[in-house]
């Protein structure tokens, strides 16, 4: 595991700090703004919130994940979680490619990054 990218993310979760990067992982390029676990998992619990009972009892779950999350020590990083995520595979046009789309990766699955976004060119 990248010492570097461990930095970032335990910012993120222990600081609020955001950065954008582009990550490598198998091949494909993921690009967005650094995130706490704890801020991923309320986008997450918000976007069910309006749901069938099902999205609703899920929401409750991801709602409490996030308080667990703030709560509890940041050390063990595992996962890195951006927000306004694209992910570039190929010359195709990025996934998604309008909307807010959160993304949530393994730490050992980077296979290297960069700072800074990339945007699709038309």
């Amino acid at each position: 595991m990248d010492d570097l990218l461990l930095t970032y993310v335990k910012a993120a979760n222990q600081k609020d700090f955001s950065i954008d990067l582009t990550l490598n992982v198998n091949g494909a390029l993921v690009t967005g703004t650094t995130v706490s676990a704890s801020k991923y998992l309320q986008s997450l619990s918000e976007s069910l919130e309006e749901g069938d009972e099902v999205s609703k009892a899920i929401s409750e779950k991801l709602a409490e994940a996030s308080q667990s999350a703030e709560e509890r020590d940041q050390e063990d990083v595992r996962f890195v979680h951006l927000k306004n995520a694209q992910v570039y595979n190929g010359d195709a046009q990025p996934t998604p490619s309008e909307e807010e789309f959160y993304w949530r990766g393994k730490v050992e699955e980077v296979d290297g990054f960069f700072l800074g976004k990339i945007d699709a060119k038309d």
